[in-house]
């Protein structure tokens, strides 16, 4: 096997091509399809939910005077790969677009280029000659299924192969109920109707879930390479604008399309901006955040926590703007919902902390807002109080699942069988990490959420002089320099949960107000550095706690039980290096260290998993093998607030900001003022 030269990454690396409605296509360097989720176009039917795959892949040859050269790898059952096309793969950029460089036996040199198209589901392929040959020409097979995402297909009566062509146009509709499939190429399409059987999945079977595919392919598409780019435009019916396909050439419209992503492209400064583009999507008439790629759909917690850095640290108020608003007219009794439901079901109102979370964006956006001058519609500004005021109100009189203010100020919450922290990992009736009660963080970001929304109401200011006062009496563990996880645990008074987690450190980094005197601040930063610090993010649970799992793997009982167990989460090095910076001082030389030392492995990282992201989750163990989606908003987001705000030298503007506002957000030991 020839040496690969890959500038950017290995074989077995991940790409992402998001459209800005919740579909994307996405692979491996190598092309061999890994996950269920793979595929050259993926529809939103209803954005971002309602995900379909359409078109899965692709086989193809190359054909030269000297034979012909498989340029595609497949995986099939049981542990067979074939043909040998990825051997050919010499080379990979990831920017503005994947784009490989095949090296055939013969010397005859192949680029080809995938790109999806912002606002439209549509998916542009293109291969061409990078010296030219005579006598060179391409084939391939799409391989189809046009089933939900989650799931798999299997070779079966009901699957259309009929095909309707019309000039360079092809359209394949393989079942009734999902949208239509409309190729548009340069090349000639044969109709040749097959199944391809046992394709299996590396990834899910190595998550303990089903991983073997049949695929249909109603025929192939053949390209004269030599004579020209061979260009093949995929798009989901009602979706593309198929005038435009029928009113231009395959060549002059992918061409169009091409001159008018990369100028979009060009506008995102940096490479972690173009990543954050990805998780912004469209919701009906507004916006929101994809909180991972690719099984995650837009999620409350996620959203919130994101958008403090793709948004507004990020200098995308507009964004923020939109989201924010249009979050605002969900609040139900008091609360945020978490989750919409792919298929349509009710909003799920099972978060304590997600509510929280969008007062701590909102706070974050207004203070943005007004310190550089971005206008806030009287209307808008207005329908964010209105939600602040009612989240701030609901919690206070008490709402769904215990959650209430107790008389101590604190926020007391929990209801049997639910999880209702970021740690909500459940597996049936097992909640891994309950912590009902009062948890550690949700007090940080409610007593942050009072600060900022409480205003001229005497209950509530109340309600955050007590909490103050009780968060420092009731956390403060001495005899280990570090705060309980839990308190008043399992609504017992006085009960704790003593786990040392990663979740004080919200009470010193990630939130506008510290609620630790500098001292105490440090020891707590000190010893969460030395039990759950690692490059790629926090532990959820020290090594030698009760429960302690080094590895993220196995089916699904056994990765939910590790989720929160001592897997490594990488968003939470923003609150950490934020804190860890706050308690040297906030100078530049600190700055300057913190990002040599937590940001440097994260940039390392953005070349080993999910190709200009960071991912989802790692193990606790090293290596800290990256695991979850590799493609993750929040820990986009918390690098991204790292990057921008948190370690920015407040006299410089940084070259990379493209437009983001030139202010520092976060007000350390003082309490933020609204």
């Amino acid at each position: 096997m020839a040496k690969l030269e890959l500038r950017t990454s290995r074989l077995d690396s991940e790409w992402l091509e998001a459209d800005g409605l919740g579909g994307f296509a996405s692979g491996t360097v190598s092309l061999t399809r890994t996950r269920r989720y793979h595929a050259l176009l993926l529809t939103a039917t209803t954005p971002p939910a309602g995900r379909r795959v359409l078109v899965n892949g692709f086989e193809a040859w190359a054909r030269t005077p000297a034979g012909e050269f498989a340029l595609t790898t497949q995986s099939y059952a049981p542990g067979v790969s074939h043909p040998d096309g990825a051997r050919r793969v010499s080379d990979f950029e990831r920017d503005p677009w994947p784009r490989w460089e095949y090296r055939l036996e013969d010397g005859t040199r192949i680029e080809l280029e995938i790109f999806s198209v912002h606002d439209a589901s549509l998916t542009v392929m293109a291969w061409r000659l990078l010296e030219p040959r005579p006598g060179v020409a391409v084939r391939l097979r799409p391989l189809i299924s046009g089933r939900d995402y989650h799931a798999l297909q299997r070779e079966n009566p009901s699957f259309r192969f009929d095909a309707e062509t019309t000039g360079p146009r092809v359209v394949w509709k393989p079942y009734a109920d999902v949208p239509a499939i409309l190729s548009f190429s340069n090349g000639a399409y044969s109709h040749d109707p097959c199944w391809y059987r046992s394709f299996e999945y590396a990834e899910e079977r190595a998550r303990g879930l089903d991983a073997i595919e049949d695929l249909a392919s109603p025929g192939t598409i053949s390209w004269d390479l030599s004579s020209g780019d061979a260009v093949w435009i995929l798009a989901a019916g009602g979706r593309a604008s198929i005038d435009d396909a029928l009113a231009s050439t395959p060549a002059s419209w992918a061409s169009k399309l091409r001159e008018a992503e990369r100028t979009r492209r060009t506008r995102l400064s940096g490479r972690l901006e173009r990543s954050a583009d990805a998780y912004i999507v469209r919701r009906g008439e507004g916006r929101t955040l994809v909180a991972g790629y690719p099984w995650f759909t837009d999620w409350g917690r996620d959203t919130f926590i994101a958008l403090r850095g793709i948004g507004v640290a990020g200098g995308r108020l507009d964004v923020a703007r939109d989201i924010l608003v249009e979050w605002a007219g969900a609040v139900s009794e008091g609360m945020l919902p978490n989750r919409f439901p792919d298929r349509g079901e009710a909003p799920e109102f099972n978060s304590v902390d997600a509510s929280l979370w969008y007062v701590i964006a909102v706070g974050d956006f207004l203070r943005c807002a007004a310190a550089t001058g971005h206008p806030v519609a009287a209307t808008d500004r207005a329908a964010l109080d209105r939600a602040v005021e009612q989240i701030l109100g609901g919690y206070a009189s008490g709402t769904r699942h215990g959650i209430r203010a107790d008389s101590d100020g604190l926020l007391l919450s929990g209801a049997p069988g639910l999880q209702l922290t970021w740690m909500d990992a459940k597996v049936g009736d097992w909640v891994v990490t309950p912590r009902s009660g009062k948890p550690v963080e949700v007090q940080a970001l409610w007593l942050n959420a009072l600060a900022i929304g409480a205003g001229g109401s005497a209950r509530l200011n109340s309600l955050l002089e007590r909490g103050t006062e009780a968060f420092a009496r009731k956390f403060w563990d001495e005899t280990r320099g570090a705060l309980h996880d839990v308190v008043d645990a399992d609504g017992q008074p006085g009960a704790v949960d003593a786990s040392f987690r990663p979740n004080q450190i919200f009470a010193v980094g990630g939130l506008p107000r510290a609620l630790l005197d500098p001292s105490r601040a440090r020891r707590v930063v000190d010893a969460v550095e030395a039990r759950l610090w690692t490059p790629l993010g926090l532990r959820s649970l020290a090594p030698g706690e009760p429960g302690y799992t080094p590895r993220y793997e196995g089916g699904v009982r056994e990765r939910d039980g590790a989720y929160h167990q001592g897997t490594v989460w990488p968003w939470l090095l923003g609150p950490f290096v934020e804190a860890w910076v706050r308690v040297r001082g906030s100078t530049n030389a600190v700055r300057g260290e913190a990002r040599r030392r937590f940001l440097e492995p994260l940039w390392r990282h953005l070349d080993e998993a999910g190709l200009g992201h960071i991912s989802e989750i790692a193990d606790a163990e090293p290596p800290h093998r990256p695991r979850g989606c590799p493609f993750q908003a929040w820990s986009v987001g918390e690098a991204m607030r790292l990057d921008r705000e948190v370690l920015r030298d407040p006299a410089e503007t940084n070259p990379r900001q493209a437009g983001a506002p030139s202010v520092t957000l976060s007000s350390g030991w003082a309490s933020p003022t609204r």
